[in-house]
């Protein structure tokens, strides 16, 4: 049967044909193809009981392509569609195979892809993602058959004149989302991360991308590869921003020889807007540590790298030495820029022009220490457990064991070599030493360390971590780790007794804020 019912909305200029109602069958209706919501309907049950109980409550609205046989869903109603499909197939009930339709005029493939993306964007089915690969998808139907490529400004004056409104910036940061995020957080994406994070994601992406440029580190496509193989890394539903911020970091500094803390102080600055001062751009490694959790920079350069040379020099010990020589004494740095005067005489020795006050080499040694660990962790999978402690103690904890799951994903050697560097991370922290209560406030409650230290029960520890035979530290650890990792180690070791040095006798100065 057919019937007149409202009058269509269309566009300028076209002409005004009346709606009909019709009763088509059920195999003749197709659900709409770029549907926006791409998640199963939540509601799916109770629709399909609703509809086996009482029959469809309203006509579907339906639309015919050009020279198509059948219809498509016009706005809305595709999960509607699916039930009376299966409905018919279950029980054979005309009531079901026999659908009452509205058929809409067809005009253009964008208006009806709005009009599924307003209807359910009112119903609150659609996730930000939805949004966006929607919203992509309208900008290209709309811009078929044009010459000029529809702008952003331009895209939303349509939208606006559908009765869809979004600002500029919302639709930069779908494109972004469906551009770049897409091909690398698919999962973050699908575990419903929404434009918040986006924007986060994109500023952080934009900051370390300058600094990365302004460094001269390397070329912007060696910046997208690593941003890149980063994102994939991280991705998972439960995804934190966190995690990417950190290996970006980490990085950036072992790429470009500077501290961490100096990275993470710019890409601060530039995430909030604020102008990069032209001292903080050329802070090295050794030139103004960061506390390790405040982001205060110590003195200048020299103050950084004499607190260690103030320790060997206590000593009357040897600068390091070469190879095939005995051991060399601490220092705070291997083979880092700042150590030594620069002389043309190969064999000047370190001049040191003033003593730091106890309190500035504790700072910058902390912070040296910091740093390092987060290098090695970031290389070795367990970054995630590296966290600043500020103004006192090590400079760093670890507030958990590893992921138990390594164990299954890692093979023997691998997983040697991780419980090893956690274990080196664990001894230059103290986090077996250390006053308790002074570790803590950095462990979270579920933390298997915080109860094996809590309960003092060395069994849990032992058992959460691969505890290997230490004889066989040198060809399961040692042997396997590449240069930058080695000299990191040898630096976090050597750091360590440095600063342990300069906080003794009284371990009251170490563990003590200042």
């Amino acid at each position: 049967m057919t019937g007149t019912v409202a009058q269509p909305d269309t566009r300028p200029g076209q002409d005004s044909d009346r709606l009909e109602l019709v009763v088509l069958d059920v195999s003749r209706i197709h659900p709409y193809e770029h549907n926006p919501r791409r998640a199963p309907n939540a509601e799916y049950d109770r629709i399909k009981a609703s509809i086996r109980a009482a029959g469809l409550g309203q006509p579907l609205v339906v639309t015919q392509r050009p020279g198509e046989p059948d219809y498509i869903v016009h706005a809305g109603g595709n999960t509607r569609l699916r039930v009376l499909r299966e409905l018919f197939e279950e029980t054979g009930d005309q009531r079901f195979g026999e659908v009452p339709c509205v058929i809409r005029p067809w005009t253009r493939e964008a208006d009806v892809l709005l009009a599924h993306l307003k209807e359910n964007d009112l119903r609150g089915e659609l996730t930000f993602l939805d949004k966006a690969l929607a919203v992509a998808d309208a900008r290209r139907f709309l811009a078929e058959g044009t010459e000029e490529p529809l702008t952003q400004a331009g895209l939303a004056e349509v939208l606006q004149r559908h009765g869809y409104g979004l600002s500029q910036g919302l639709i930069s940061q779908m494109a972004y989302a469906v551009e770049r995020l897409v091909p690398l957080l698919p999962q973050a994406l699908k575990g419903g991360i929404g434009r918040p994070q986006v924007a986060k994601i994109r500023a952080l992406d934009r900051a370390a991308r300058a600094i990365w440029l302004d460094r001269s580190v390397d070329t912007e496509a060696e910046y997208d590869q690593v941003f890149e193989a980063l994102c994939r890394r991280y991705d998972t539903p439960d995804w934190d921003i966190a995690s990417l911020r950190r290996a970006l970091e980490a990085e950036i500094a072992e790429r470009a020889d500077i501290s961490i803390h100096a990275i993470s102080l710019e890409i601060d600055a530039r995430m909030s807007g604020r102008q990069v001062e032209p001292s903080t751009r050329r802070m090295t490694i050794d030139d103004g540590e960061c506390d390790a959790e405040t982001g205060e920079r110590g003195q200048d350069s020299r103050d950084s790298s004499e607190a260690g040379r103030t320790a060997r020099e206590t000593e009357s010990a040897p600068p390091r030495i070469g190879a095939g020589d005995t051991a060399p004494e601490p220092s705070t740095s291997v083979n880092e820029p700042g150590d030594w005067v620069a002389d043309s005489n190969e064999d000047a020795s370190p001049v040191v022009t003033a003593t730091p006050a106890p309190r500035t080499d504790l700072k910058s040694l902390r912070a040296r220490l910091w740093t390092l660990a987060s290098r090695l962790a970031q290389r070795n999978g367990l970054s995630d457990l590296v966290q600043p402690v500020a103004g006192r103690g090590l400079g760093f904890v670890l507030h958990d064991v590893p992921d138990p799951a390594l164990v299954d994903q890692l093979d023997e050697d691998a997983l040697a070599q991780v419980s090893m560097v956690w274990w080196y991370l664990a001894a230059c922290a103290e986090l077996t030493a250390a006053p308790l209560d002074a570790l803590l406030p950095a462990l979270p409650e579920e933390s298997v360390l915080r109860r094996a230290l809590v309960d003092q029960d060395a069994g849990l520890l032992f058992a959460s971590v691969w505890t290997l035979d230490p004889g066989h530290m040198g060809y399961r650890l040692w042997r396997r780790l590449d240069d930058r990792d080695w000299q990191d180690l040898l630096a976090l070791m050597d750091t360590y007794r440095a600063l342990r040095r300069t906080a003794a006798p009284d371990d009251k100065t170490l563990w003590s804020c200042g």
